[in-house]
C-alpha cells in the first residue's frame, strides 16, 4: 500500500470503572468490546471511514469497591495515549466527580452510561442505561398495574441510592402509592437480615430497591429465611445479572429495568449480523447499548473537522434521529447543542425478569403503556 493511502488509526479509550471477577464469563467479556469492533469494522468497509478505530481498553477499581482517583487517573492516561472520545466512566459515582476533571484538565468528549443527569456538561454526553429521575416513575407504574399502594424501599448508602430514592419519594407523593418503610444497605455485599427483618414488620404489598446493585446480593436469602416472598422491584441494576451466576440468582424474583426488547427489529438485525461474524447472538442488553453507542461514534469520528478532541465533541452534537438497536421499536438516537442525552422517546426503557436458566430474561412491559 502506498505512503498517500496509510494513516493513524483513530483511538477510542474505553474506560471501564470496576474489575470484573476472574470468573467472569469470557463471552460478555468479547461482547463489551466486539460489538465495537463490528460497527467500526463494516464502517471501514463500507469507505464510511478512511481509518480503523483502535480500542483502547482500560479496567480499574471504582467506587464502589475501589475509587473515584483510580477511574481519573486512568481518564487521563487514555487522554495521554491520543485517545479522540473515551466511553466511560459508567458509575454514577465516578463518573459524576469525573466530568469535573473532563472539563477543568482534559477536554476530550466522554459518553457514559450512567443514569444521572448531574453528569451531563459541555463535553460529556449520555447514553443512560436507565436514569435515577426516569426509573423511579416506570416503578410507579409496575406498582400501580399490580395493584400495590403501600411498598418497603431498601437504599444504597451512595449517591445512586440516595438519587433514587429522592426521585421515587416525588412520584409516590402524586400516584397514591405510600413508603411504609425505608431501610438503608451498604453499597456493597453486606449482610441484610435485620433491615429486611424491619421492612418486614412494616408490612409492604411489594419492595423497591434503590441502587447500583452489590448490595442487594444477599435481599433474596434474608427473604427466604423470613418466608417471606413479595413482589419486588428493583433499577437497572438488573443488567447487573450478566455479571456472574452469582448475581442472576441474587436477582431472581425481581422485575428490573432494562434495555434489550426482542421486538426491535433494529437491534435483531444487529444480533444476527453479530451471529454471523462471531458465531454467537448475545441476546442482552450489553450488545444492543453498545450498538447504538458505536453507531453514534462512528457518524462523529466520519464527520469530525478537524479530526479532534474538539472536532469529534461538535460532531456528535450533528448526530440526528438514527434508529436505535436498544429500547423498544421506535426508539431513536439524537444528540445537538445542549442536548447530550442520546436515546430519545421513552421506550429506551423496558420491564423485564430473568428466567431460573441463567441464561434467558423476558419481557413484562413498557414504559408508558396502560
Amino acid at each position: 500500500m502506498s505512503y498517500e493511502s496509510t494513516a493513524e488509526p483513530i483511538k477510542l479509550g474505553y474506560l471501564f470503572d470496576f474489575r470484573l471477577p476472574e470468573y467472569f464469563p469470557k463471552e460478555r467479556r468479547e461482547d463489551m468490546v466486539q460489538t465495537f469492533e463490528l460497527v467500526f469494522n463494516e464502517g471501514l468497509r463500507q469507505k464510511f471511514i478512511d481509518r480503523p478505530v483502535q480500542i483502547v481498553f482500560r479496567e480499574v477499581e471504582g467506587l464502589p469497591k475501589g475509587t473515584v482517583k483510580a477511574v481519573i487517573d486512568a481518564y487521563g492516561e487514555l487522554v495521554d495515549e491520543g485517545c479522540l472520545a473515551i466511553f466511560g466512566p459508567s458509575i454514577t459515582d465516578n463518573a459524576v466527580p469525573t466530568r469535573e476533571a473532563i472539563e477543568r484538565r482534559f477536554r476530550v468528549p466522554a459518553i457514559s452510561v450512567t443514569g444521572s443527569e448531574d453528569w451531563l456538561g459541555e463535553w460529556t454526553f449520555s447514553f443512560p442505561m436507565g436514569s435515577l429521575t426516569d426509573e423511579p416513575i416506570f416503578w410507579a407504574q409496575l406498582l400501580r398495574k399490580a395493584g400495590h399502594t403501600e411498598v418497603g424501599v431498601l437504599v444504597e448508602q451512595s449517591l445512586v441510592g440516595e438519587s433514587y430514592l429522592k426521585s421515587f419519594v416525588s412520584v409516590c407523593r402524586g400516584t397514591g402509592i405510600r413508603i411504609v418503610a425505608e431501610e438503608w444497605l451498604a453499597q456493597t455485599a453486606q449482610d441484610v437480615g435485620d433491615a429486611i427483618s424491619k421492612v418486614r414488620a412494616a408490612k409492604p404489598a411489594a419492595l423497591v430497591h434503590c441502587g447500583f446493585g452489590f448490595g442487594i446480593l444477599y435481599v433474596n436469602s434474608a427473604l427466604q429465611a423470613l418466608d417471606w416472598d413479595p413482589p419486588r422491584f428493583t433499577s437497572t441494576a438488573f443488567e447487573n445479572a450478566w455479571i456472574s451466576p452469582v448475581l442472576w440468582q441474587a436477582l431472581l424474583g425481581w422485575t428490573g429495568i432494562d434495555q434489550y426488547d426482542e421486538t426491535n427489529l433494529v437491534g435483531q438485525r444487529f444480533l444476527d449480523e453479530y451471529k454471523t461474524a462471531y458465531g454467537r447472538r448475545p441476546e442482552y442488553c450489553l450488545p444492543v447499548v453498545n450498538r447504538d453507542i458505536a453507531t453514534v461514534l462512528l457518524r462523529a469520528f466520519a464527520d469530525a473537522r478537524p479530526l479532534s478532541p474538539r472536532g469529534v465533541k461538535e460532531a456528535l452534537e450533528r448526530v440526528k434521529m438514527l434508529p436505535a438497536a436498544s429500547g423498544a421499536p421506535g426508539t431513536m438516537l439524537r444528540l445537538g447543542n445542549w442536548n447530550h442525552r442520546a436515546w430519545m422517546g421513552p421506550g429506551y426503557l423496558v420491564a423485564r425478569r430473568l428466567d431460573p436458566d441463567g441464561i434467558t430474561s423476558h419481557l413484562v412491559d413498557r414504559f408508558g403503556q396502560g
